[in-house]
């Protein structure tokens, strides 16, 4: 797709008289490769593209979309949007002079050491094969699967004020996992990045240890078949960063959005336990929780140097010392509220607007190790990999499970245990946060499938955490 003669076209196409345009151009491809009992499924190629048109005229403002890229198209959409303004001005929606517009111009690109194209297809199906022949140590596995994505997706933003931003994203998106099945007991053990993702090339697998970790991951599945259920009682909580990642998506991320704090998710995915009278003096977490929107991590899923209304990206952070500072509100909910808050007004697609979505959220390095971690707690469980999740409309009270759990007693690890599960209060779960691991037990994760909005839009984020502890909390097992 020719970036460069549709933009002609469409100014040739836009009315002069519009008060104000952006124009956003979209190309998507994604390429899946999966193994799944040594059986080569199905390969994958999806490619999408398109065009998002923002109009403001006489005091009404509309989007349109379209994957019609030649005259005729972009013409209908430029139509279809100047009805829109017409009805949006009759509403009063919004007041269009404090809608944000681009105001300068810029680019960003993903860091790539080894491009996807680097290793043949074939190559990349006899990795994933390997993979499949060390996940089925012996006939306790009964299920196994490898698998092996690459996404590109390249932006281009430009406005009536002849500003234009161009950003070309690059994501690897690995994992593998095994099921175990002993009688009437049946365990997954996952690893390798499932579930997850990273920004970047190749490069990225060794973070996830794709693909050295399969076997190991295999034998934990056979070690969870025969392990005792998980205690029940309140315990001190060890979470490893890979299930922080969904304690901080689930009871941080979402309830700090700001268009869900002014309403717009309550017919569809919920409202928030956070009101705007809490920033600046809530205390959302002990004063060893910070916690940063940050575009700083080269790898991490959502980095990025603008986010889709052209506001500059940069590490902010929301949470300090656990007081609520800022929301995750993009310029245009910021218009709507007094709170500021950061650059992460994102769209999944060409055919979606841009809402407010966390982008990358992430907590802060404490300064303790993970020996001193464990040495700390006096009975407690070690829970790793979500497996469950269930949160309720306000974002506050939640149940999750994980996938492996061990036993710490008297400052050591000890057995491991199946099915561990916890449940608490995001208001208060996070005030019992009672030790943060430092850089050594920090990792970058993110998940590639948040969805949100109506029609909905499913988008990546991305989550970095060290290892925590959390005391006086319910845990349980049972699967």
């Amino acid at each position: 797709m020719n970036f460069e003669s549709i933009v002609s076209n469409f100014k040739q196409l836009v009315p002069s008289s519009v008060d104000y345009w952006s124009l956003r151009l979209t190309i998507d491809s994604v390429e899946s490769l999966d193994v799944r009992e040594s059986v080569l499924q199905t390969p994958n190629f999806n490619q999408s593209c398109g065009a998002h048109i923002t109009l403001i005229n006489e005091g009404g403002i509309a989007y349109s979309a379209t994957s019609q890229l030649d005259n005729i198209g972009l013409k209908n959409a430029i139509n279809a949007a100047l009805q829109w303004t017409v009805i949006n001005k009759q509403r009063n929606l919004i007041n269009t002079s404090l809608y944000p517009r681009l105001n300068r111009s810029g680019s960003y690109q993903t860091k790539i050491e080894q491009a996807w194209s680097s290793i043949s297809t074939a190559d990349k199906i006899s990795l994933l094969q390997a993979i499949n022949k060390s996940l089925k140590i012996n006939d306790t596995i009964v299920d196994y699967q490898a698998t092996l994505s690459y996404r590109s997706t390249e932006s281009l933003l430009v406005s009536s004020d002849e500003f234009s931003i161009e950003q070309n994203f690059h994501y690897v998106i690995p994992g593998f996992y095994a099921v175990a099945n002993k009688g009437t007991q049946t365990q997954m053990r996952s690893g390798g990045g499932w579930g997850s993702a990273k920004q970047g090339g190749l490069e990225q697998l060794a973070a996830f240890n794709f693909p050295e970790s399969a076997q190991q991951t295999a034998e934990e599945a056979l070690m969870l078949v025969e392990a005792a259920e998980c205690p029940t009682g309140e315990h001190s909580l060890l979470l490893m960063p890979n299930q922080m990642m969904l304690q901080i998506h689930e009871s941080i991320g979402h309830p700090l959005e700001l268009d869900r704090i002014l309403g717009d998710e309550r017919n569809y995915a919920g409202t928030s336990f956070v009101n705007e009278p809490m920033f600046g003096n809530y205390q959302y977490g002990s004063p060893l929780l910070n916690v940063s929107s940050n575009a700083q991590i080269p790898e991490e899923m959502a980095t990025y140097a603008f986010d889709d209304e052209g506001t500059v990206s940069e590490k902010t952070l929301l949470i300090r010392n656990g007081v609520l500072e800022k929301a995750l509100g993009g310029a245009s909910s910021q218009t709507r509220s007094p709170l500021s808050g950061v650059a992460n007004a994102r769209a999944c697609d060409w055919n979606r607007p841009a809402m407010d979505r966390m982008a990358n959220l992430n907590v802060e390095p404490g300064d303790k190790t993970f020996q001193e971690l464990i040495a700390n707690i006096e009975y407690g469980v070690l829970m790793d990999t979500n497996k469950s999740w269930s949160i309720d409309d306000s974002r506050n009270k939640f149940q999750f499970g994980c996938e492996f759990g061990r036993i710490i007693k008297n400052g050591e690890l000890k057995e491991v245990v199946r099915n561990p599960n916890y449940r608490g209060v995001s208001s208060t779960f996070w005030r019992n946060l009672s030790a943060v691991g430092d850089e050594t037990t920090f990792e970058v994760w993110g998940t590639p499938y948040c969805g949100k909005g109506e029609p909905n839009q499913m988008i990546h984020v991305g989550h970095a955490s060290p290892a925590c502890v959390f005391n006086n909390v319910s845990v349980f097992g049972g699967a």
